[in-house]
């Protein structure tokens, strides 16, 4: 199967670029578009008390947005302040979508600012009112108004993202063509993995683009699946080119340097691309509407880069192969990687035990991981919301919480003395303020305001509390705070089935690849150890605070809650991918007779270099984002970023060969019953066993 659509792009190059051509076209012509649609809701569980409870508020009782401006300045004991605030309040409540302007609220801390709030009426026109009542209250003489929320904070999110995405691009493409040329020597070899890279993104504007048209896309996921295509495209192409450049020192011919290429190369980028669509595709098990449509998109972004990487570079090579220098002979038993592999075969366990240890200290942060929803200092601190929170957080220190309304929907009238009695028992609750309540037809609708923001432990308790309450009517809640604990419970619910599909879908896949038992299993162990480690160094550095402001950032106290579900998947499939690079060499050198302790000193031998020169190629690309502006996509930049790193050190290097060492035989080992389910799924080019798959099979 490999063979014939590789083959067909090398015998068919013109027609094969001119339609990757056409796709690139329409990626970056219609396919940007996607900037237009995106959405900076994450986080919900439609299916939850929280989601149910939100969509049938908003059936009954719909509302608008609300805008939260600080205006600073002058004292609030100037009389021609107040007069001037508040005739920019009347402008602001004469702008048509405008519900409600209230205030002004003077500062009691610093007494140099006041506080409006801008309630919107609901409906198409939201925006327009939002920007022109924010024009009203920025006009004041004499002050400086940071409006936010709202529809203004969305559009500050989606511009935010474009920003990311451009600055990484801006900052890693360079980088990542110095270092090809570096590898390659060649400025064509080198050009080749950027071109694949390139299609790569452009794919994924048309994917996600398709995805707006049928569901929402979030901001992170152009950020996210545009790091993926450009790092998997550099990956599968270096892997790629550098077969064939060595293919080359025996094939003089470039055409059957290219059919040798695909045929060992090709097979690679098929496991490798599959088994990482599969991490991605984990995330559908999830009803979070972001992460099923990530997941999809993920593994659909993928796929574009492996389809590129086996149709346009063998057309590519096939057209330019004449023009790339064969690789240099090297000897494989004196090389660097060899040395490394020999070194730890003479201590396995305790090469084993000092890495896992390693990896095990790094992940420790882990338990004490805490996630929420965020806050404004999520973004960086040019933007206007992030203005806002700042200015409240040094004038109305009170108000710097970022959650809305504990919303309980009971279905009883407003009349009902339960009703009545509800209302109390929540307005004494530690932590709530203020509670309003309203008639909907039959539904009374509260509305409690919460004194923290909406992870604090009060405010959860208040929920759960309400939720508990022996009452002779139903009763929903939702709000930040509910919405937070159901995704909490069903990220609680649904990891271990996430897991399991994930696992179960990898642990095939590289069986079909290696065939061998054990080999599959060690390497899902071994990945969820680099997994831990980065994930480790988020929470220390993001939640904790430590090291944080050398990324422009601070510690938030807690994870974003969409972080350790991206950051352990993708990394899940990246480290899969080394490891599919890794093995495909120790198995080749395994089948050609040579010992198990051979076999794995050759393997690092052959990839180490590539490995080495992927993950730093794949890093800088993440390290792009790292420095962006958003702080959940910081996060998913170093936690990739390190998983990445670790893997191509400590595990390829050092806990691969020590625990291939230990297994020895056993690492091919495979019953007799499952060979034959082997053959069928190997993917192999040969249509019989070569000879030293006879030998193995021989002496299994």
């Amino acid at each position: 199967m490999i063979s014939r659509v590789t083959g067909f792009s090398a015998r068919r190059p013109l027609l094969v670029v001119a339609v990757w051509v056409l796709v690139l076209g329409a990626g970056f012509g219609i396919g940007t578009g996607v900037f237009e649609r995106l959405v900076a809701d994450v986080g919900t569980v439609p299916t939850s008390e929280s989601g149910r409870a939100e969509d049938r508020l908003e059936k009954v009782a719909p509302s608008g947005e609300t805008l939260t401006a600080v205006i600073s300045g002058r004292p609030v004991d100037d009389a021609g302040l107040l007069r001037d605030v508040n005739a920019a309040m009347r402008q602001a409540r004469a702008v048509p979508g405008v519900a409600e302007v209230a205030g002004p609220l003077p500062s009691t801390r610093t007494g140099r600012a006041v506080l409006v709030e801008v309630g919107l009426m609901p409906g198409d026109g939201m925006e327009d009112a939002a920007e022109a009542a924010a024009a009203r209250l920025r006009a004041v003489p004499g002050t400086t108004a940071h409006v936010a929320g709202g529809p203004l904070s969305d559009a500050e999110f989606d511009e935010q993202a474009q920003k990311d995405v451009a600055r990484a691009e801006m900052l890693s493409m360079p980088v990542v063509l110095i270092l090809l040329l570096v590898v390659f020597g060649g400025l064509l070899a080198a050009g080749l993995p950027l071109l694949v890279a390139v299609v790569g993104v452009g794919s994924t504007f048309g994917i996600l683009f398709l995805f707006s048209t049928v569901t929402d896309v979030s901001v992170y996921s152009i950020q996210i699946t545009t790091m993926l295509a450009v790092g998997l495209g550099v990956d599968y192409a270096l892997l790629v080119v550098s077969r064939f450049r060595e293919e080359r020192r025996t094939a003089p011919d470039v055409a059957e340097a290219v059919a040798r290429t695909c045929a060992t190369a090709g097979r690679t980028v098929v496991f490798s691309g599959l088994t990482v669509a599969v991490a991605l595709a984990g995330l559908v098990v999830f009803p979070d509407p972001f992460l099923r449509s990530m997941g999809l998109a993920g593994a659909a972004v993928v796929l574009a880069d492996m389809a590129a990487a086996l149709t346009l570079l063998p057309a590519l090579l096939r057209r330019s192969g004449h023009r790339i220098s064969p690789a240099k002979p090297k000897a494989e038993g004196d090389g660097a990687f060899a040395r490394i592999a020999r070194g730890v075969q003479r201590r396995p366990v305790l090469v084993l035990v000092a890495a896992g240890a390693a990896m095990v200290t790094l992940a420790l942060p882990v338990l004490g991981l805490k996630i929420s929803g965020g806050d404004p200092r999520l973004l960086p601190d040019s933007t206007t919301t992030r203005q806002m929170w700042n200015d409240l957080t040094v004038h109305f220190p009170e108000r710097a919480h970022w959650s809305g309304d504990i919303q309980v929907l009971a279905d009883a009238p407003l009349t009902d003395p339960g009703v009545a009695g509800l209302r109390e028992r929540i307005a004494g609750m530690p932590g709530i303020g203020a509670v309003e309540a309203e008639q909907v037809g039959g539904v009374s609708v509260l509305r409690a305001e919460p004194r923290g923001a909406a992870e604090d432990a009060a405010t959860r308790d208040a929920v759960e509390a309400v939720r508990n309450l022996p009452l002779p009517f139903e009763v929903q809640v939702t709000g930040d705070t509910a919405r937070l604990i159901d995704y909490r419970q069903m990220l609680s619910d649904r990891l271990p089935w996430a897991a399991a599909v994930v696992a179960i879908g990898t642990l095939l896949l590289l069986f079909a690849f290696t065939g061998s038992v054990l080999l599959p299993l060690k390497a899902v162990l071994t990945n969820l150890l680099s997994i831990g480690a980065a994930l480790g160094v988020v929470v220390w550095v993001f939640q904790d605070g430590h090291l944080a402001g050398l990324l422009g950032s601070e510690g938030l106290g807690s994870v974003n809650l969409t972080v350790p579900v991206l950051v352990g998947a993708i990394a899940f499939g990246l480290s899969v991918d080394y490891e599919v690079f890794l093995l495909s060499r120790i198995r080749e050198r395994w089948l050609a007779g040579a010992t198990p302790q051979e076999a794995v000193a050759s393997g690092l031998q052959r990839t180490g270099g590539i490995v080495t020169a992927a993950a730093l190629l794949i890093s800088v690309v993440f390290a792009g984002f790292v420095f962006g502006g958003f702080a959940p996509i910081k996060a998913i930049g170093l936690g990739l970023v390190l998983a990445v790193l670790l893997d191509a050190t400590l595990v390829r290097m050092l806990l691969v060969p020590a625990t291939m060492t230990l297994l020895g035989r056993w690492n091919w080992w495979l019953p007799g019953p499952l060979g034959r389910v082997h053959e069928r799924l190997a993917l192999s080019e040969t249509e019989t066993p070569s000879e030293p798959e006879k030998a193995l099979a021989a002496h299994r």
